[in-house]
């Protein structure tokens, strides 16, 4: 929908396509398994979260941090899933001018808490391994709280910049949003002007926020890499190397695609299909919050011995 004022024409609603070259006779399978996707999503973190909330002995600093990984993932799947689904179920795919800034808005945010989530995690595991003596006096619940309470405060400046710019641009059509949701990106790409100062000024805040992050976790690994070898227990080597394993997965999985979706556009001739770059996204933005309560929760002994309880008395 458009609305004519003055010389120019401004979109007032956008229409989310999703993946353009899906057929018609899929769209219902799609939307079932986007729903299964997102509840499954939000019940396993869900749980996790008001464990930590009942159970006391949880109450550490290095539970604190999960949790507000679970939350942050419960907030992401959240704001980009269910609009998602109603494209496919009803073929409603459309989504206000002001929802669309503000979805948006929370992808990003949520996007860049998560990346910070990483880097506190990393401090958090880097002083665990390589400073364990001091480490209870360094990472105390205090501490940890108020590392938790800047990441999500922290989170909004990068998405918020963008926010601002984005007030100062006219859309003048299409509406269509060749995406799985609203991202500046795919709405830059509808801007009615040059737009090529939002794109580099995106393109550099998304690189700073992925890069620093990503280079402290590169060290921390590499410092525990490090203690790990001049360790005499053989059975502590391979709990540690098991445990950094598998969360480095998860880490290169949430940043590496992720670097290069945004340099693609970047790279001289070097293209991505629609489909593959919102598969893509998609890979990156939805499979790691789905396994993310199995990989940092399930793994600890703590949390499997309280959840059994919790079993046991149901």
């Amino acid at each position: 929908m458009v609305q004519v004022e003055e010389n120019y024409t401004k979109v007032s609603n956008f229409f989310i396509v999703g993946f353009p070259g899906l057929q018609l006779e899929y769209f219902h399978m799609v939307a079932w398994f986007f729903f299964i996707l997102y509840v499954t999503t939000v019940m396993a973190n869900l749980v996790l979260v008001v464990m930590f909330a009942l159970e006391h002995s949880l109450q550490k600093s290095m539970y604190i941090i999960m949790v507000s990984l679970a939350l942050s993932d419960i907030g992401f799947t959240t704001v980009a899933l269910p609009k998602l689904i109603a494209r496919y179920w009803w073929n409603d795919g459309s989504i206000g001018f002001y929802t669309c800034q503000f979805q948006r808005h929370m992808i990003h945010y949520f996007g860049s808490l998560n990346s910070l989530i990483f880097l506190t995690m990393a401090v958090d595991r880097y002083l665990a391994i390589c400073f364990p003596l001091r480490y209870p006096m360094m990472m105390t619940v205090p501490t940890m709280t108020a590392l938790t309470v800047l990441s999500w405060l922290v989170a909004h400046i990068f998405p918020g910049v963008s926010s601002i710019n984005f007030t100062k641009i006219s859309f003048c059509g299409p509406s269509q949003i060749i995406q799985a949701f609203c991202d500046t990106t795919s709405l830059a790409a509808l801007a009615c002007e040059d737009k090529s100062h939002l794109t580099g000024a995106s393109y550099a805040t998304a690189m700073f926020i992925l890069l620093v992050p990503l280079g402290f976790v590169i060290f921390s690994y590499f410092c525990i890499i490090i203690s790990v070898y001049k360790m005499t227990n053989w059975q502590g080597r391979i709990k540690t190397f098991s445990t950094c394993t598998t969360q480095g997965c998860i880490i290169v999985i949430y940043y590496i695609p992720r670097f290069f979706v945004y340099s693609i556009p970047h790279i001289p001739n070097m293209k991505m299909t629609p489909d593959s770059r919102i598969a893509t996204i998609f890979f990156y933005s939805f499979f790691p919050p789905l396994i993310n309560p199995f990989v940092y929760f399930l793994r600890t002994k703590e949390m499997r011995e309280i959840l059994s309880r919790w079993v046991q008395r149901l």
